[in-house]
């Protein structure tokens, strides 16, 4: 049977270099209801010239690509493509390139054993404004913001209980509404202490503001 394509459809493309990998990335889109597929490239530099015209939903990015790595690329793109949701698919699950996908303004992280409704759920997830993520990537986030709070950090420490709070929540992956129905507060409110956070750690972004509070070393993306 023929998937139909409407105007609902999540455009979703893929910046992938190994060749079986993207194929079958790309048949999981096709082939899934509610998506389609805008666009398959196999390095960041045609991927750099190309998405800005494409301006896709969501576009899946390998970190490991040749010459530019997905990392930089995701930086680069990010200014130029503000409204394109970046999910990285990589399997990479070490700290450091973590949170500098994170920080480069990537909105979720997955590992490339997962399987195929979990990319279909992550896509839906990350296009309706949360930041999905492989329960091991979500794990070492979680682990890294308790040491923080442990630490301590001249920024951080500004924060109050219920900021420290939110932002926690923020780093689990839930979106906003679900992260209001929790703590029992209207979402308007939620936008509040979270436009309050960023103003604090001076970040423009979930995944920045997730990324800095947990203040892990930056290392090689390479």
């Amino acid at each position: 049977m023929t998937k139909i394509k409407t105007s609902e459809n999540i455009a979703v493309a893929i910046v992938e270099d190994d060749v079986p990998a993207r194929e079958i990335l790309a048949g999981w889109i096709r082939g899934a209801a509610g998506f389609e597929l805008a666009g398959e490239f196999d390095d960041a530099e045609s991927a750099i010239a190309r998405l800005p015209l494409k301006k896709p939903s969501v576009v899946l990015f390998d970190i490991n690509l040749p010459g530019m790595n997905g990392i930089e690329c995701v930086r680069k793109l990010k200014p130029r493509l503000p409204d394109t949701q970046f999910l990285m698919v990589t399997v990479y699950e070490d700290a450091n390139h973590i949170f500098n996908a994170l920080s480069a303004g990537a909105s979720g992280y997955l590992l490339k054993q997962m399987r195929r409704q979990e990319l279909l759920d992550a896509m839906k997830d990350v296009h309706a404004g949360g930041s999905p993520m492989s329960s091991q990537i979500a794990r070492k986030v979680v682990q890294s913001f308790r040491r923080m709070e442990n630490q301590g950090d001249g920024e951080t420490l500004e924060l109050s209980p219920r900021e420290r709070e939110v932002l926690e929540l923020l780093a689990r992956g839930y979106l906003y509404k679900e992260i209001a129905e929790m703590l029992k507060i209207s979402v308007q409110t939620v936008n509040t202490y979270i436009r309050r956070i960023y103003e604090k750690l001076h970040v423009r972004s979930r995944a920045q503001a997730v990324a800095k509070y947990t203040h892990l070393p930056m290392g090689s993306t390479q």
